[in-house]
């Protein structure tokens, strides 16, 4: 059986080309960064180049960009460091309702420590409410964490306004910009932000990198200390294979972005078509049109998702019902319930993420599988035989063939 993988939001597989600029850290350039000699320097000027390639991609000075071990590293470096640095004068932290745990649970551990959390909401389709950012703003304000693009339902978020409120306020501006890099441009000068977080196995690098844009002037806590590293601001031997990799994972998403974004919205928009013409009942997450080229989010009434999930599987596909990082709850997503969908649907649910290596004969043989699935998962429901029932009451023909004469359903 043949496997199809959809779900890049989760993870992405890593590119050949990657595995190939990092084999040189392996080998010939295995020298520590920070050492004098001439294999320390060689390994040095690796890291380097590495640094300029990221910031070049971001339109970002070098000395703007620190590597880390992920997104939740940097997204909680701009939290705490923050909080660590003014939080004898500023008390006030601002998020959307919607964040990733990464920072969601950041704003739990500093609101134990005397920090006021205030979360935006949203409109039906994920936008943070821009009224009540506004209406917060305030002399006590500390920072404003808003994600680029929201990472199960593809929203992408207003963070260049949200970016200028804050400015004109002096109030630091953070975006957690992990599920944009790598699929849609990303331009720190052009955002306004101070700070961005960035992962690597979101575009095809590997797992276990990721990097932290602090713009030039902005002071903020380490969050790590011990040696000189990233010019003493985050202490640790520099992962020096994956950054490598980093790296050349964003130059090749950069150099092939305008064609990615045409065909992998392309299909997106069938795919989300073929679903909506063939399922009945089923609701589209998030914006659609401001949303990431490759999600797709759905939830079906009637049904629970992790069954739903189980069964893809079976078939070969690999999907996910929201983040990956809270896939053990049982809780329904916070991102769903924020939105206004009810527990019950926002159970029913299924996230699709499209990359770069699908096809899109991959990606539309979900349509029959899911359909299947989802039928028979209602046909189980005894939610569902009582919402038939009461519709062919009201109805008087059957709600599911619409054919009294012949149905073989009743």
């Amino acid at each position: 059986m043949e496997r199809v993988y959809l779900d890049n939001a989760a993870t992405t597989v890593v590119r050949p080309e990657v595995v190939e600029a990092m084999q040189i850290a392996f080998t010939k350039a295995f020298g520590n960064c920070s050492s004098m000699y001439e294999e320390g320097e060689y390994a040095k000027s690796l890291l380097e180049n590495a640094r300029a390639t990221v910031a070049s991609v971001l339109n970002a000075d070098p000395k703007e960009i620190y590597f880390t071990s992920c997104g939740s590293e940097s997204d909680n470096w701009a939290l705490k460091g923050a909080a660590l640095k003014y939080g004898n004068k500023k008390k006030k932290i601002i998020v959307s309702s919607i964040e990733h745990h990464a920072i969601l649970h950041t704003c739990d551990s500093l609101a134990k420590q005397g920090f006021e959390i205030v979360k935006l909401r949203v409109d039906e389709n994920g936008i943070v409410d821009m009224e009540q950012l506004k209406n917060e703003l305030d002399d006590n304000t500390l920072i404003v964490s808003v994600m680029l693009a929201n990472n199960e339902i593809g929203t992408i978020e207003p963070v260049k306004e949200i970016a200028a409120l804050c400015r004109e306020k002096k109030i630091l501006c953070h975006t957690d910009a992990v599920q944009a890099v790598g699929s849609i441009p990303v331009d720190v000068k052009d955002l306004g932000v101070d700070m961005l977080s960035l992962s690597g196995h979101k575009l095809n690098a590997p797992k276990g990198i990721g990097a932290f844009y602090l713009r030039k002037g902005v002071v903020i806590s380490n969050f790590m200390d011990g040696g000189g590293q990233e010019r003493g601001k985050r202490a640790g031997t520099e992962n020096l294979p994956y950054i490598l990799g980093l790296a050349k994972a964003m130059e090749l998403a950069s150099a092939e972005m305008d064609n990615n974004i045409k065909k992998i919205t392309s299909m997106r928009d069938e795919l989300i078509s073929a679903i909506e013409k063939e399922i009945p009942y089923c609701r589209l997450n998030g914006h659609r049109t401001q949303r990431l080229p490759g999600n797709v989010n759905f939830s079906f009434n009637f049904i629970e998702g992790e069954s739903m999930l189980l069964l893809l599987n079976d078939k070969g596909f690999a999907c996910s019902t929201g983040s990956a990082c809270a896939s053990g709850s049982l809780d329904p997503s916070h991102v769903l319930l924020a939105i206004g969908l009810p527990h019950e649907i926002a159970h029913g649910s299924v996230r699709i993420s499209i990359g770069k290596f699908n096809t899109r004969e991959e990606v539309m043989s979900i349509v029959p599988a899911l359909k299947e699935i989802v039928q028979r998962l209602r046909d189980m429901s005894p939610i569902y035989e009582d919402f038939i029932k009461g519709r062919e009451m009201q109805q008087g023909t059957c709600a599911r063939c619409n054919d009294d004469d012949n149905c073989n359903i009743k």
